[in-house]
């Protein structure tokens, strides 16, 4: 086997390893298993509805990208807890993809699906993450899978899930193609909300905020005491991925902070 050869074989087993990781966190309302890679085309992301993008660490180069479908999509735009970020609750997928090449995902963000081609900034690799149809797929850049740890051991053949009446296809439908979703399934929202289940949350306990000048943040020394728009014996928010939903009183549990929650201002708290 050549050089060449040796090193095409070595990127593609690194995508599929990366798209391997994704498929382990990344949310689905059925387990996903992972079909073969193939060359990035720029009409991959006419079968899905939103990407995320994400910066690699060094010492590997380039970027990736997960595109996910509309399931996915539906189920975070109507998510109780309001409208939630697609890089925000898909970073363990990310991370999950960066740390399988040997980097770390940085400067996470949701970018529209016109834009990921572009976004990636060269030649890349895509590989369907497939469950009810190919629900997503993961995009690393060439450079960065040459650029990766070394070689993952050759995966395991990929099975086919029983339902599939044909080969997964390679992404070659145009965006402009009509009903350009071949291969997608809907469940029409049955289980959505499910998919968000394990999905992480920023969660955050907030005392109160105030507003100061540059000139007075400059000259911040050990021992400021900074008043808060809060009276003494307030509660304190709740707030999830910035979002309000219940206040309570700050305790101490076993010498570290915790907060009784008093009130809930919202239904979703209950999800």
């Amino acid at each position: 086997m050549s050089t060449t050869d040796l090193a095409a074989a070595a990127a593609e087993a690194n995508a599929t390893a990366a798209a391997e990781a994704a498929a382990q966190v990344l949310p689905a309302v059925e387990p996903l298993t992972v079909g073969p890679a193939q060359s990035g085309s720029p009409h991959v992301t006419a079968a899905f509805a939103r990407a995320a993008v994400a910066d690699l660490e060094a010492p590997v180069p380039g970027r990736i990208a997960v595109l996910v479908g509309h399931d996915l999509v539906t189920a975070l735009d109507n998510s109780p807890l309001g409208g939630l970020d697609l890089h925000a609750a898909i970073l363990p997928t990310l991370e999950a993809v960066a740390g399988q090449l040997g980097s770390r995902a940085r400067s996470a963000r949701t970018v529209e699906l016109e834009a990921v081609v572009g976004e990636l900034g060269g030649s890349f690799t895509t590989v369907p993450l497939i469950g009810i149809g190919i629900d997503a797929a993961v995009l690393v850049t060439d450079d960065a899978l040459a650029g990766a740890r070394e070689p993952v051991a050759e995966p395991e053949p990929v099975v086919e899930p029983q339902a599939a009446a044909q080969p997964v296809p390679a992404f070659t439908a145009p965006l402009e193609e009509p009903g350009a979703r071949p291969y997608m399934a809907s469940v029409a929202g049955q289980r959505g909300l499910e998919m968000l289940h394990g999905v992480d949350m920023e969660v955050t306990v907030e005392l109160g905020r105030t507003r100061m000048t540059v000139r007075d943040l400059l000259a911040l020394s050990p021992g400021a005491v900074l008043e808060l728009d809060r009276a003494a014996g307030s509660p304190a928010d709740l707030l999830v991925n910035g979002r309000l939903i219940a206040r309570g009183e700050v305790v101490v549990v076993d010498e570290d902070f915790g907060l009784r929650v008093t009130e809930i201002l919202d239904d979703a708290a209950a999800v």
